[in-house]
């Protein structure tokens, strides 16, 4: 009964993070505003991608707590931009491989502004791991396969997906349905092979961007 209290009271902790009437809640706002006032990362963007990672959770059949964790990783995993320079955050074009380079060290950053604050320490590998890829060629520990938390590898295939079907400063947007090819194409090299196979079924059942 001890053990199934501390359950209990652990999920309660992390949904109260996810409700706005919630005074937990100001912490997870308080890091968007700042993240957003640094750089082009915009609300929408991780209105969408909730959207997107609750679609696929629901589909894996994960309970709710994993889906609480996985949402406010939708909204936080990049909350690691705050250190990096605005001239690189916020550049019209592409950028060089040394600022290349800088920016990536984005994940290691977010992953020390999780784990300093009590109520997202559970999230923060998660945050550390967005950018691993399924063969082991990604950043910042080149994990591999299983090796990436679950969370993580969702959020990769819909992060993706959301950013080539958005503008940016140096292309437009692809269309939904380019846009889940280039998923196809990297799927078992990029993204876990299983999740990209049900992103893609998911969203050509709905034949619109979702």
């Amino acid at each position: 009964m001890e053990e199934i209290k501390k359950i209990s009271e652990g999920h309660l902790k992390h949904h109260k993070l996810l409700n706005q009437k919630s005074s937990h809640h100001a912490i997870v706002s308080s890091a968007m505003a700042t993240l957003y006032a640094k750089s082009q990362e915009t609300e929408e963007h991780g209105q969408r991608l909730t959207c997107l990672t609750n679609m696929i959770g629901e589909h894996l059949d994960l309970e709710q707590k994993v889906l609480d964790d996985l949402r406010l990783l939708s909204l936080l995993h990049d909350i690691g931009k705050v250190g990096i320079d605005d001239r690189i955050l916020n550049k019209p074009s592409r950028l060089t491989n040394e600022e290349w380079k800088q920016m990536k060290h984005h994940t290691e950053i977010g992953y020390r502004i999780a784990m300093s604050t009590p109520q997202l320490k559970h999230i923060a590998e998660y945050i550390l791991h967005h950018h691993e890829r399924w063969d082991g060629t990604g950043y910042p520990k080149g994990l591999k396969g299983a090796e990436i938390p679950l969370l993580s590898r969702v959020l990769a295939v819909a992060d993706a997906y959301d950013a080539m079907t958005e503008d940016r400063v140096y292309r437009r947007a692809l269309s939904w349905e380019s846009s889940v090819e280039e998923i196809e194409k990297c799927t078992g090299t990029q993204f876990d092979p299983d999740i990209a196979r049900l992103f893609v079924e998911l969203v050509r059942k709905q034949k619109v961007k979702v």
